[in-house]
């Protein structure tokens, strides 16, 4: 028999396992967002603020992987949203809320609430503008973002590294909640990195930054992670400010041309 048509029936196999790998990495995510949401019925939050940085993990790499192995699809973009709806809108809100927001009563629920709305926002904006805005910046916090920023503090406090009163902490939690889901559907720039996307080989300067980011990372992970995601949740506040800043001066100078000229006019 011919060899090459022995390989023929295999080849479907094949693209079918490569079209599964990236949405595998998604199911990870969903997982990751699921087992967060458990471990913080059973009060482990600790192990359930970690899983929602898990999450981020796995959600980074579906992308890369489909676009690595050329098997992005339509199904695959409507699925990443939905396990990105569980795993960073309803997991870090409900951490948050069995953690410390539960104690605010009525206001505790209701900036958990405020969090998942804004998350909800912000997935379905995303998706409505792909393709339409400027990669090199999002349109507001992403939502892996503001997940980690919720996630970091319940981490960082849990591991005794955050030295709050009892009677602080609830009050805390109340304005980063909030904070985090009104960032998200705001239309502050934040930079997405996209500019930086790997290929199938990277540079060898490229490893060594990862190895240096995995050592300082791993020195005191909760307060690294806190602090990185703190600063990146204000970047895009700053860039705005800048933004807007630059744009007022521009409009002076034009105004102040525009009176220049008028004067220069012979009467």
């Amino acid at each position: 028999m011919n060899p090459v048509s022995e390989s023929l029936p295999d080849e479907p196999q094949r693209r079918r396992s490569i079209y599964l790998l990236p949405n595998a990495f998604t199911t990870a995510n969903l997982f990751a967002g699921f087992y967060a949401v458990v471990q913080a019925m059973n009060h482990n939050f600790e192990v359930a603020a970690i899983a929602v940085f898990l999450a981020m993990v796995f959600d980074s790499m579906d992308g890369r992987v489909a676009r690595l192995t050329h098997t992005q699809s339509v199904f695959g973009e409507q699925y990443d949203s939905l396990a990105d709806m569980m795993s960073f809108g309803m997991a870090p809100a409900l951490v948050m809320y069995e953690w410390s927001l539960r104690g605010l009563g009525r206001w505790g629920w209701l900036a958990a609430f405020v969090y998942v709305v804004g998350a909800a926002l912000r997935l379905a904006r995303f998706n409505a503008n792909i393709g339409k805005i400027d990669k090199q910046y999002f349109q507001g916090l992403p939502s892996p973002a503001a997940a980690a920023l919720v996630a970091g503090f319940v981490w960082l406090s849990v591991d005794n590294k955050l030295s709050l009163s009892d009677g602080f902490v609830p009050w805390a939690a109340f304005g980063l909640t909030v904070y985090a889901g009104i960032s998200m559907v705001s239309n502050a720039p934040f930079f997405s990195g996209k500019s930086f996307a790997l290929g199938r080989s990277v540079p060898f300067w490229v490893m060594i930054v990862l190895v240096a980011v995995f050592v300082f990372v791993s020195s005191d992970p909760p307060v690294v992670l806190f602090g990185l995601f703190i600063l990146y949740s204000v970047s895009g506040w700053l860039t705005w400010i800048w933004r807007v800043r630059r744009a007022r001066r521009l409009g002076q100078r034009m105004r102040n041309g525009a009176d220049a000229s008028d004067d220069d006019e012979p009467s």
